[in-house]
């Protein structure tokens, strides 16, 4: 199964959180970027990236859902979270060369 960057991030961050984090965590992730996206692009890719890793079985999404639309204000993993987490703590992150 192939993960994101931001995927990979995320997951990173629940490992080392061991419970319930919030959002405002993940967007450290665009400070590291040359050009980093618009604050309202960040919170889309963000949303877009914590739904698909809900619907893979890693997180668990607290928060509101209404009919159309999440609003997830905690997340936590899973035991199949921690397992890919622990997995992707030992890989060796390609170097950016060009």
């Amino acid at each position: 199964m192939k993960l994101s960057h931001l995927q990979k991030y995320i997951l990173g961050l629940g490992y080392a959180e061991k419970d319930k984090f919030g959002r405002g965590k993940i967007l450290h992730f665009y400070e590291k970027q040359k050009r980093p996206p618009k604050m309202e692009d960040r919170v889309n890719i963000v949303t877009k990236s914590l739904e698909r890793l809900i619907d893979k079985g890693f997180l668990i999404g607290y928060g509101v859902r209404t009919p159309k639309k999440w609003f997830i204000k905690e997340i936590k993993l899973t035991v199949a979270g921690r397992k890919t987490a622990r997995g992707l703590q030992g890989k060796q992150v390609p170097l950016p060369l060009k």
